[in-house]
């Protein structure tokens, strides 16, 4: 009995995935393409941010640009996660606190032409225990907007703030975490593969600002 409910529960997971995956905006996923696209022909740094599940597909996303993409490039993207300077983030938490987290490192950073990959689940809406999530997110977003950076989104649910506030913003169409998160981590690994076969198409060859 306890082995029909398991597989009855893995189809109805693998079922719903395969239903948000026909429900993905093509033209969304492109257009996040193009921006990454850009980023890397005219030399700009794309940085990467999320929180909880989505702060791991941040570094993912920066490992996959800056190796599987760059690999047969004539120039390697120049892609940094946020939330991977571990003593960084902890000072700037610890004097700061946790809204500014990414708004003082893009402080730092950010250069106009760079581009903003946000990760947020909820897209920047809702609430929990601790006030509105990823509200850190939402600042470093404006920043970025403010300073004449592009924004590619990455939500779910209703793709909250993030869906009018970047460039490009791909949602995920589920109200179910585990399913935004898995399909987060499907699509960054789609633009990978795609702009690794942009890149290293034979012609294809890099500008450089020096």
């Amino acid at each position: 009995m306890r082995d029909t409910i398991h597989m009855n529960r893995t189809e109805a997971f693998l079922a719903e995935s395969q239903d948000i995956l026909k429900k993905m905006d093509t033209g969304a996923i492109d257009k996040a393409i193009e921006i990454l696209y850009d980023a890397w022909k005219s030399d700009n740094q794309v940085f990467i941010a999320g929180n909880g599940g989505s702060a791991s597909t941040s570094t993912h996303f920066a490992c996959d640009l800056n190796k599987w993409v760059s690999d047969e490039a004539d120039r390697k993207f120049r892609a940094l996660s946020l939330v991977d300077n571990i003593p960084l983030v902890s000072a700037l938490t610890n004097d700061n606190g946790w809204g500014d987290v990414y708004y003082e490192q893009l402080r730092n950073f950010l250069r106009e032409g760079d581009v903003l990959v946000a990760i947020s689940v909820h897209g920047g809406s809702g609430s929990d225990k601790a006030g509105p999530w990823s509200q850190n997110l939402l600042k470093a977003v404006k920043y970025a907007k403010d300073n004449g950076a592009k924004v590619v989104g990455l939500a779910g649910f209703d793709g909250g703030v993030l869906r009018t506030a970047s460039d490009a913003c791909v949602v995920v169409p589920a109200e179910s975490t585990p399913q935004v998160e898995g399909m987060h981590l499907v699509l960054t690994h789609l633009m990978a593969e795609q702009l690794r076969s942009k890149i290293s198409s034979k012609g294809k060859r890099p500008k450089s600002k020096y």
